[in-house]
């Protein structure tokens, strides 16, 4: 399959599956849309990554930062709560297969597999959360000099 359906599709379904959840979890319609694309600029940080074979943490957390950018853009635009966009954004991130196996292997016995998978579930989400935190500080960083430039004036 050539690359750019590749890209096309990748980047309309985690807009799909990010709406989705935000109607799901009683966003408000004005927001629908934004949230759609912080899922989806998100998975694409993220889909890039690892086609780049950089590596899940790194993939993980980068494609947090840019849904964390994009939620702090997005809520000033909107004059909306952060959150409103970040957790929509985030479901294309969350690990649910590699918890999914995590827990399948527990029940089956399989006691070795069962931890490597919740190691590797709890990695993600640290990473999801660092890419979380990193946005925040961003966003601390760039009001505060641009707060700086206004009173220096």
């Amino acid at each position: 399959m050539p690359y750019w359906i590749q890209l096309v599709v990748q980047i309309s379904f985690s807009y799909l599956s990010t709406v989705a959840f935000a109607i799901i979890i009683n966003v408000p319609h004005r927001a629908l849309n934004l949230a759609g694309w912080a899922g989806a600029v998100g998975w694409l940080v993220y889909w890039l990554l690892m086609a780049a074979h950089s590596g899940r943490m790194l993939a993980n957390l980068l494609g947090a930062l840019a849904i964390g950018v994009c939620g702090m853009l997005f809520a000033r635009r909107k004059k909306m709560p952060v959150i409103i966009f970040n957790i929509p954004g985030l479901v294309p991130l969350v690990p649910g297969a590699t918890a999914y196996q995590a827990v399948r292997a527990l029940v089956l016995g399989q006691i070795d597999q069962a931890i490597s998978l919740t190691i590797r579930v709890a990695m993600v989400a640290g990473a999801i959360a660092v890419g979380f935190m990193l946005a925040q500080l961003l966003a601390e960083v760039t009001y505060r000099k641009s707060a700086a430039r206004l009173i220096d004036k």
